[in-house]
Formats: structure tokens, sequence, C-alpha cells
């Protein structure tokens, strides 16, 4: 371990979404949605949006999940988006008018505590956007106010960590290098919902019931399908917070990280498919 210990950022917050989280993530959109697309598939599959629906989805990132909800549900459904990121925003809805979409608008908001227009809504769902709430319990408990009574809700979120390597494992090999504390257990962040017991605890305290889980696992591929481990390390180092925290490192620590992380990406490179690593994501559905 290195001596090295500048002050590590605590969890990202809503703020950084709103921010530099929110930028970094349209700046690497093409990596994030192609990393995440075997769970956005399966999420998709699970959550079997039908036409005729009206869906509120939070925390939507680039639009790859929102361009197939209003698909899904035409003709005659409506989705309504909302996310902290004033840049998401934007983009997502050039986006969905280049697709031709009408069905779909898109609300710059924080969620936990925005009060829904045009409710209410039959559906609620996100993909990876809700693990970031500061106070998760109200910031259901309201959303849940949008939706009608008995409306369905599904999430898609992250497994524990050590059930990520893909986010993980460079992680524990940046440690060895810098002094990188690690979160409280439930702080907002990736990993905040991977115990389901929490979850469950937290949504049926906001009034939700009938809550289940299905575990999706597989593999994917770090940066996107047919990934090098050039570019898989490009990447997490420009995306993920831990390459945002290195930077504040002298060139030589990292240098150090970097090469182990490309030689642990090396390791799961296939060629043609990319650096392929384990995944495990929980599939949440429950009712208003």
């Amino acid at each position: 371990m290195s001596s090295h210990a500048n002050p590590a950022p605590d969890a990202i917050t809503m703020e950084d979404w709103a921010g530099d989280m929110g930028e970094r993530w349209l700046a690497n959109l093409k990596g994030f949605e192609g990393t995440i697309a075997p769970v956005g598939e399966a999420f998709l599959a699970h959550s079997a949006f039908a036409p005729g629906e009206r869906v509120l989805e939070i925390g939507f990132g680039g639009g790859a999940s929102s361009i197939a909800i209003a698909r899904a549900i035409a003709p005659g459904g409506v989705l309504l988006g909302i996310d902290i990121s004033p840049d998401l925003v934007a983009a997502t809805t050039r986006r969905l008018a280049a697709e031709g979409l009408t069905n779909a608008r898109f609300l710059c908001a924080d969620a936990a505590g925005v009060s829904v227009p045009d409710g209410p809504y039959e559906r609620l769902c996100s993909r990876f956007g809700t693990m970031f709430f500061p106070e998760p319990v109200a910031a259901f408990a309201n959303l849940r106010k949008a939706l009608r009574p008995g409306g369905r809700i599904d999430l898609a979120v992250w497994a524990a960590p050590q059930d990520n390597p893909w986010m993980s494992a460079g992680v524990a090999l940046t440690r060895r290098h810098i002094d990188l504390p690690s979160p409280p257990p439930h702080a907002p962040g990736p990993f905040a919902f991977g115990d389901p017991d929490y979850l469950r605890a937290i949504l049926t305290e906001a009034g939700f019931g009938a809550i289940s889980f299905t575990r999706v696992e597989g593999q994917l591929s770090v940066g996107g399908a047919g990934s090098t481990p050039e570019t898989a390390l490009a990447f997490t180092s420009q995306a993920l917070a831990t390459g945002r925290i290195l930077l504040d490192y002298p060139e030589a620590i990292q240098q150090a990280v970097a090469a182990d992380v490309l030689d642990l990406y090396a390791r799961h490179h296939r060629p043609g498919e990319g650096v392929m690593m384990d995944y495990a994501a929980w599939l949440v559905t429950a009712r208003a």
C-alpha cells in the first residue's frame, strides 16, 4: 500500500449528477450504454411495458431505455422522464426527437422532491437511477404519490460490489497505490441497494407492497461490445469516479494504477467480444 493519501470525495451525490457526473455520463455515453446493455435488456424484458401505459422514468441517463419504453408503450402510451442533470435532459430530448418519438418528454428535476405533473401514472421505472438518493425513504414515498393505487414500480440496481468485479476489481487495484476509503454501508452510490433486505425495508416504509427481487448475472463488456484492454481502460478512467479521484495524484501513481488495470483487462479480454467481466444486478418489482 502506498502512503499517498489525498482526501477522497464521498460517494457520488445528487449534486454531482446535476453537474460533473451528468457531464461525464454524456461524454462517455456510448461506453456506458454498451457496458450496461445486458442488464438493460433484462430490465426491459422483465418490466414488460405495454401499449397505452403511462410511464414515469427516473434517472434515464442518455435515453437508451427511454427510447425502448416509448416504443413499447405506443400507441397511446406516454413517458415522462425525470433526471437531475440538465445536460442529460437536453441530450435525451434531442435524441428522441431524432428517433421520431413524440410520446415522451423529459423534465430536469430532483426526483426525490419533485411534484410530478400530469399524474397519476400506471408505471414507475428506473434503470440504475435511484441508488443516489440521500434520503431514499422520503424519495420513494414522494414518487409513490405519482402512481395510481396498485401502480407498478420496476427498478434495476447493482448487486453487492463483490458480485460486480467489472467495477470493484479496478477499485481494489487502485487501493494498492492510494488510500481510498470505502463508503459507509448503504451510502448513496452505485451499490447503495446491493442488499435486498435494505431496499425491501425502504420500499416498505415508503408505502410499497408486493415487493419481489429477481437476480440477473452474467458477463458484460467493459467499455462496450468489442472493447480492447486499452479502450476499456480509457472508458473507466474517464467515466468512473475512481478515475476522477486519481487525477489528484502524481502522474507516477496514475501510471502505476493504469498498468495494473490494463493487465486486469488483458486477462479478461476475448477478441471480438470485448473485456468480459462478471456482473450481477437485482430487478425489483413492487406495487403502490
